[in-house]
């Protein structure tokens, strides 16, 4: 395993055996911590940024703001066609020179968004290889291939599938699943990801890419792939890689299309989902296609609880979603798109209801990450990615010249801590206009409503939350002395008397409230009574650990990862042995109750203390309203 290990006395005891005490539970961290990373729940596709860019958004936005990961363009040498979809023709993957910048520029990216509190996730094509050859196309490293003869620098033609071509009919009902998986997908050379030999050659791939920091995986075509070799695959990467160097488990997701045939169950094994039906739902929703509205999105997709729907969604467990991605939103008529300018329907012009699919995106409860798409806007559906810098010579981020940057869209990136402050808590009192009007509460912590409408829409809400003033996120934050926009003012009982303005303007018709942005509060996110911060010293002993495994708080503050163990707060060993007391010092809310647990976590399995199928045995506490404190919680409870 090819970790970089900072090496305390308690590791070298350990290594060593040479300092008297039990080494099963040492600590060995390596340069970037979970504990570290901002919560995992929203993601943006950086599409076609180069990794200079991504690192200096990282640092800039993504981190600051809350964004839990980056997920990067295919990092491989590939074939150079000046469209957008060159680099989902590779040649060469022992090569990371490509499109974006080369091994020593992607190195530098994922370590300065690991320092930011950003992962970073690289789309991956193992399906194919690119048609041609270099007497006709350069490629992104200077290789030779010939895609007549199939000849690459890693290939030759034993490594790949016959010649047939997949046809629209094989997508069918009964279709043909075996095409499908082993012929070629737009001509592109086949590989046969079966071959022992070809598996050989990814898995090295991946494992060169975890060996720089990379946190996960987006396979790209993999219903193009047989499940089981893919799962092959990753067995073998997992076997020198049990956790990324961070300490998390492997992040992947799968790009498997619903069609007539296709077993999407069957990719479970491997990781999650891209959930296309959540992208064409909202797609069909928020247009109004086939008699569909925002009323419809309960029945279409299920709510908590009762996950599925008429259309069949996988459960939220499984899937990644997003309302377009840089496929979708070239057709104009597969999702919302706001970048699409080739006259195909723009859904951020004239309306807003791309601001506000992304607001719901982020709202409800569904999937295990959402994604923003953040890419370039365009007028030809080939085209290249602008070569104008998304910064001017002042470092100033240029939004909607050549690059969208919807990520930071302050409508859609004020949400993304709405996602996090909310993770964990149900829907209730939904409230429809019309069809197109709908509003919903996230527990006793958030409520949002949206007006997808031509006219306004004026109501009595139940919010589920506690008395108090709250500014509205989609236009504004809070500020030392009230909210940098609009707000709303919660009742006793939980009522505000909101009005959404018609969609069609040039103000969002959104409202997006929560308890950790209160008129005044000045941006703080944990959500208590108090305005600052309490530095809290958690100290444990006697957990009992064994080597490999650490100790985190994990609690109900997005600082404690919100009853996440990976996204908890990981404490330090105090010595070697399993039963040595481990300590940290978190920042928390000011004058905030508080519950939380101790976690063993190896980065796969979390072994929880008092049982957490239920609250039962749940710490809890009350933070100070400035300064410090010190809770020393005796021993692990078992």
């Amino acid at each position: 395993m090819k970790v970089a290990f900072t090496v305390t006395s308690s590791l070298l005891c350990a290594v060593l055996a040479a300092c008297g005490g039990s080494n099963d539970a040492v600590a060995a961290t390596t340069t970037t911590t979970s504990s570290s990373f901002n919560p995992a729940y929203t993601s943006v596709q950086m599409f076609h940024w180069k990794w200079t860019d991504i690192a200096k958004e990282c640092t800039d936005f993504l981190g600051p703001n809350g964004y839990g990961a980056v997920q990067i363009s295919p990092p491989q040498a590939s074939k150079i066609a000046g469209a957008w979809w060159d680099m989902f023709q590779p040649v060469n993957y022992g090569s990371l020179t490509s499109r974006m910048g080369n091994e020593s520029d992607l190195q530098t990216m994922v370590s300065t968004c690991h320092a930011a509190g950003v992962r970073v996730y690289a789309d991956i094509v193992v399906n194919q290889l690119s048609q041609d050859s270099s007497s006709a196309y350069s490629a992104t490293d200077g290789s030779s291939w010939n895609a007549s003869t199939l000849t690459y620098p890693q290939f030759s033609t034993n490594d790949f599938h016959s010649l047939c071509q997949i046809q629209s009919s094989d997508y069918g009902t009964p279709g043909n699943r075996n095409n499908v998986m082993f012929c070629r997908l737009n001509n592109l050379p086949d590989l046969a990801t079966e071959s022992t030999y070809v598996q050989g050659v990814i898995a090295t791939y991946m494992k060169k890419l975890l060996s720089l920091g990379v946190d996960g995986f987006r396979i790209d075509a993999a219903k193009h792939q047989q499940p089981d070799a893919l799962n092959t695959i990753l067995n073998t990467v997992k076997s020198s890689y049990p956790t990324t160097l961070a300490g998390e488990s492997l992040w992947v997701t799968q790009e498997v299309i619903p069609d007539g045939n296709v077993v999407r169950s069957d990719y479970f094994q491997n990781g999650t989902l891209n959930e296309f039906q959540f992208t064409y739902a909202i797609r069909d929703t928020f247009r109004n296609n086939n008699g569909l509205n925002l009323a419809s999105l309960p029945t279409v997709m299920g709510s908590p609880g009762n996950w599925g729907g008429t259309w069949g969604f996988v459960q939220p467990a499984n899937a990644v979603v997003f309302v377009d991605n840089w496929d979708t939103e070239r057709s104009g008529t597969d999702s919302l798109n706001a970048s699409n300018y080739t006259g195909a329907t723009n859904d951020a012009s004239g309306t807003k209801r791309f601001d506000l699919a992304n607001i719901f995106m982020l709202a409800w409860p569904y999937a295990s990450q959402v994604q923003v798409m953040s890419g370039y806007r365009f007028t030809t559906t080939d085209q290249d990615a602008p070569t104008a810098s998304p910064y001017d010579s002042s470092g100033n981020a240029q939004i909607n010249v050549n690059w969208d940057f919807v990520h930071r869209w302050g409508d859609i990136a004020n949400m993304v801590k709405f996602r996090t402050a909310t993770n964990g808590q149900g829907v209730s009192n939904w409230t429809t206009g019309n069809g197109n009007q709908i509003a919903f509460s996230r527990g006793a912590v958030g409520f949002v409503a949206l007006n997808n409408d031509t006219n306004a829409w004026t109501q009595s809400f139940q919010t589920g939350l506690p008395a108090g003033t709250y500014c509205n996120v989609v236009h504004g934050l809070a500020t030392s002395t009230g909210c940098a926009s609009d707000s709303v003012t919660v009742d006793g009982n939980g009522y505000a008397t909101i009005t959404l303005p018609a969609n069609g303007g040039s103000t969002v018709p959104a409202v997006a409230i929560y308890t950790g942005q209160k008129s005044g509060s000045g941006g703080s996110s944990g959500g208590g009574s108090g305005s600052g911060t309490c530095a809290v010293t958690f100290t444990i002993a006697n957990a009992n650990t064994v080597f490999g495994q650490n100790l985190y708080v994990v609690g109900n503050q997005t600082a404690l990862g919100n009853w996440t163990p990976a996204s908890g707060f990981a404490l330090t060993i105090q010595g070697s042995g399993a039963n040595v007391p481990w300590t940290g010092t978190v920042s928390l809310p000011a004058g905030t109750a508080i519950q939380y647990k101790y976690v063993k976590w190896n980065g796969a399995t979390a072994a929880w203390e008092s049982n957490q199928s239920t609250s039962s045995g749940n710490r809890e506490v009350t933070t100070c309203t400035s300064g410090s404190q010190s809770f020393n919680d005796g021993s692990f409870k078992s």
